[in-house]
């Protein structure tokens, strides 16, 4: 029988039995404990799922409140949880949320790190990232696809489609960087990651993620460079800080065929350690000295950056990968910091034109085969898409469940809500063991406002113009998902992003298969509609393939290219 109120070694139930009054906040209930499962969350002692500090709930406290509250949740009911605690229950209606979330949120004029961290303090809010304190993550399962299509696009364009015989070199296996050496190997590349704590290259070597560790800067450059040689896939980690890696390439005249950072620089005071650094002292002077803690990491920060723009000079294909690193680096005087272009506007606008994005999928049941049933199901309906096919089949061979089996793959429109409807109909006809929630991660065509990140160089001037992840909630919340929620700060940190999230349940019903239809339409649907409005070409010609489905009244004009 399962502990709902343990703290320590979570596990979500699985299978085909209801511990709730409804298969929405029985989802709810077993993606929360899911983000929490050692083998998915960070640090889930201290309700730290990934990215720094993006928890599950504000406190223990607060996370028993939210269970107790999911398991008498009745089916016309919905909870309000405000930055990680449950605040009120509402009477509302049997096709309303079952959940609505926000989290992070300040005035705007009050949306600062240090207000931030002051009121967290207090107890008065949380850092929610994206999907940690929406509940739908999934682990690096959950990231691994986003960087295989980046490192996909990127090598369509500067290496004739492979990374085969490149050196792909980043540092940060924390959740999210933790799928780059994967999606690096998986692309035919050597990928060469530098992490400062050896726990997260531990980890990310028992799953499979990494194929071999190295404590010496000289011997893991040798190998990779060898690797490169013999056009060997590889993945090598190496325990070290990031400059001190990118300072041993620049001296010995090594240049990386490509260049990143995914530490979780958006947020200095947690997610970067400085250089000179242990883990261990960090955490001693981070207690101890909080301001002294965020001038080190910031100086790191600047010379981080201004390393990466030397190998940049010296031919290096590098982009930020989305950490708000270079906003951070500028604002400590490395005045050409945005020298190095986004990833998005580099490589991925063009999925979002189209609608796609990380459409995610969980099998409740518990049962690996239930995501193989529905890999074949995908490749069935969309198998004349070769990079789709492509990574399908590389998921199989290469990725490792982590808590509920789950799979992610980036569906465009009319392509998300097309599946979902079938998979409803296998719970519904027991090829499924049970039913299967869908939702994606905030990064998504539609639902982010983020000037440094998604929405970094938009047509039309809008990077930061916010009104689109809210009419995404809004929408998400008429068409009738299960969760809806709301986030400020994930993935750039606080003052830089809005974003917005949303799942359905396939629960076999003809009540889940019309809100799949609609959520799963409408969600990315109001995505190609902002990239529209921008003047994309491709977004107005994916609008112009839906227009029996989508009225757009005034949308901006086509604009020229980039």
């Amino acid at each position: 029988m399962t502990d709902f109120f343990r703290h320590d070694d979570i596990h979500a139930p699985t299978g085909p039995t209801l511990h709730c009054k409804g298969w929405g906040q029985e989802a709810a209930l077993r993606t929360l404990m899911n983000n929490l499962d050692p083998a998915v969350g960070e640090d889930p002692a201290h309700l730290i799922v990934y990215g720094g500090r993006g928890r599950a709930a504000r406190s223990w406290d607060a996370y028993d409140k939210i269970v107790q509250s999911l398991l008498t949740l009745e089916n016309d009911e919905t909870l309000l949880i405000q930055s990680g605690k449950p605040v009120a229950v509402f009477r509302t209606q049997p096709a309303a949320p079952r959940v609505l979330i926000a989290n992070s949120h300040l005035v705007p004029k009050w949306a600062t790190l240090e207000e931030f961290n002051r009121l967290e303090a207090l107890g008065l809010t949380m850092y929610g990232q994206m999907t940690a304190g929406s509940w739908i993550y999934i682990g690096s399962q959950g990231i691994i696809q986003g960087t295989f299509e980046t490192l996909a696009a990127l090598a369509t364009k500067h290496f004739d489609g492979t990374l085969a015989g490149r050196v792909y070199v980043s540092a940060g296996l924390g959740g999210m960087g933790g799928a780059q050496p994967l999606a690096g190997k998986m692309l035919d590349g050597v990928a060469l990651i530098a992490d400062v704590d050896p726990a997260k290259l531990e980890r990310r070597h028992r799953s499979g993620y990494l194929d071999v560790i190295k404590s010496d800067i000289a011997d893991a450059v040798a190998e990779a460079w060898a690797a490169k040689a013999a056009r060997r896939p590889l993945s090598i980690g190496v325990t070290c800080h990031a400059n001190d890696l990118l300072a041993y390439l620049i001296r010995e005249g090594r240049v990386p065929d490509v260049l990143t950072d995914q530490t979780a620089a958006h947020d200095p005071l947690v997610g970067y350690i400085p250089d000179g650094f242990s883990v261990a002292d960090a955490a001693r002077l981070r207690q101890n000295d909080p301001a002294e803690y965020l001038r080190r990491a910031r100086a790191s920060i600047a010379r981080h950056v201004e390393q990466l723009l030397t190998l940049k000079r010296r031919g290096a294909v590098t982009f930020d990968y989305g950490n708000n690193i270079r906003r951070e680096a500028y604002d400590q005087g490395v005045t050409d910091a945005f020298d190095i272009p986004g990833y998005v506007p580099a490589f991925i606008r063009d999925l979002f034109n189209q609608g796609k994005g990380p459409f995610r999928w969980v099998a409740l049941s518990g049962d690996p085969a239930d995501i193989y049933h529905m890999d074949d199901l995908a490749l069935t309906l969309f198998g004349d898409n070769p990079l789709l096919r492509r990574w399908f089949d590389l998921a199989r061979r290469y990725i490792p469940f982590q808590g509920l089996p789950a799979r992610i793959a980036y569906m465009g429109q009319g392509e998300r809500d097309r599946f979902a409807v079938e998979v409803n109909q296998w719970v519904a006809s027991g090829k499924l063991r049970a039913p299967v929630v869908f939702g994606r991660d905030h990064h998504d065509t539609g639902s982010v406002a983020s000037p440094y990140r998604e929405t970094e160089r938009m047509l039309d001037g809008s990077d930061a113009i916010a009104d689109w992840p809210l009419l995404n909630a809004m929408l998400n919340v008429a068409s009738g998902a299960h969760w809806v929620s709301i986030h400020h700060g994930g993935g750039t940190g606080i003052g830089y992003s809005l974003h917005a999230g949303m799942v359905v349940v396939a629960d076999g019903s003809a009540d889940s298969a019309e809100r799949l239809a609609r959520v799963l339409y409408n969600d990315p649907g109001i995505g190609v509609v902002r990239h529209a409005d921008a003047g994309y070409r491709l977004a107005h010609d994916t609008l112009h393939a839906h227009a029996d489905r989508i009225r757009t009244p005034l949308i901006g004009p086509v604009r020229d290219a980039e």
